[in-house]
């Protein structure tokens, strides 16, 4: 889990926080070759909600109510003159130019499948299938951070800052991550990470050891970042001041709206990319969090908000399980959290259903496998 965050004075529910941007993020690989289309910089959404709803539906002939409520202004995005890079907005071209983006444009190479980092791309599609949790290009950019960067050992203490694992965990989550095969396919991305990418100043990132420790910091830090235009939309009509008869109508045009797209491209998931953020991956988790994250912006700036009053030197948690998983059992949830972020959970909830039978929630697939506690107890953080 993070370091812990506790408030320093007494929070109210419904305030933000703290607003923070991410030290480096990226869009995942699988939603590019999808031609889902998000600013390269700040994972803005590029498509209007209507076009996002389309895509997501399979139905070019949609159209969306109340298209006043898409912020999205494609007037002013642009594009990388050298690799046609999409941006929302000349700033974010510029940032990215300024951070990361030299050194990873690819020019008239873009859609060279010999190009290294093509190559490098193209492997990780082949190991990490959506939905994807991670992406070998947060390592990428965080890489080409350094290499740009004037300050560079002002870059690598702020990425220093992330959680580290031991060797036996950061197996765990390079496996979880890559299946199986993981130890093939973790030497081949290296090779191919180091082909693209080396720099003999971070040299120890790209030995074994070293790229492990880096591709199990991006595992266990990485905070998935949702930007669909679609579900800004959504939060957009929800708060319309409309007529009861007009308000029901366009509740159960959006109800039949996920209906229809869940039925057509499996379930919505509002999750364009991942960040490393400093702040954020200090909280650790609860199953009654006080606190939850988003991103209201539509970018990839992350909003902490009280889910109730914090007082003044009490910790700051929110949950790593999603609404539905923090409903199961206290069994499936820990099963949930010692596999993905290897520790078992001691919040409040858990310790009062502490005597509760290891079941399995009725929700989770009939068949699925036990997890042996005592086995795993050796390699898991107890929190």
């Amino acid at each position: 889990q993070g370091k812990g965050l506790f408030a320093t004075r007494k929070i109210r529910r419904g305030e933000t926080v703290f607003v923070e941007r991410p030290v480096v993020s990226s869009q995942f690989l699988w939603n590019a070759l999808y031609h889902y289309r998000a600013c390269d910089h700040c994972l803005r959404a590029l498509e209007t909600a209507e076009e996002n709803a389309q895509r997501l539906l399979g139905k070019s002939s949609l159209v969306l109510p109340h298209p006043e409520q898409c912020s999205i202004r494609k007037d002013l995005h642009q594009q990388c003159p050298r690799c046609q890079v999409t941006y929302c907005s000349a700033e974010c071209r510029q940032a990215a130019l300024e951070q990361y983006h030299q050194v990873l444009c690819l020019g008239p190479s873009r859609d060279d499948p010999t190009h290294p980092l093509n190559k490098l791309q193209e492997a990780w599609r082949n190991m990490h299938y959506p939905p994807e949790t991670s992406s070998v290009m947060l390592m990428a950019r965080m890489v080409a951070t350094v290499k740009q960067a004037k300050d560079k050992e002002w870059w690598i203490k702020a990425f220093s800052q992330f959680c580290s694992k031991t060797a036996n965990e950061e197996e765990e989550i390079v496996h979880k991550l890559l299946g199986d095969k993981f130890k093939g396919q973790l030497e081949l991305l290296r090779l191919l990470f180091t082909e693209a990418l080396y720099d003999e100043y971070l040299s120890r990132w790209f030995t074994p050891e070293g790229f492990r420790s880096l591709f199990a910091l991006v595992g266990t830090n990485g905070q998935g970042i949702g930007t669909s235009s679609l579900s800004q939309w959504v939060h957009a009509c929800d708060a319309l001041d409309l007529p009861l008869l007009q308000r029901e109508e366009l509740d159960a045009f959006i109800d039949q709206l996920y209906k229809d797209i869940e039925k057509e491209s499996g379930e919505f998931l509002n999750c364009e990319g991942s960040g490393l953020y400093v702040l954020q991956s200090c909280c650790n988790h609860s199953c009654i969090p006080n606190a939850e994250t988003s991103f209201p912006e539509n970018n990839f700036l992350l909003h902490l908000t009280a889910l109730e009053d914090i007082e003044a030197g009490e910790e700051i948690c929110i949950s790593y399980l999603d609404c539905c998983q923090r409903e199961r059992s206290r069994h499936s949830r820990n099963k949930i959290l010692r596999e993905n972020y290897l520790f078992t959970c001691s919040c409040p909830k858990c310790l009062a259903q502490a005597d509760d039978a290891d079941v399995t929630s009725d929700e989770e697939e009939e068949g699925e496998g036990e997890t042996d506690d005592a086995e795993l107890e050796d390699e898991m953080t107890d929190v």
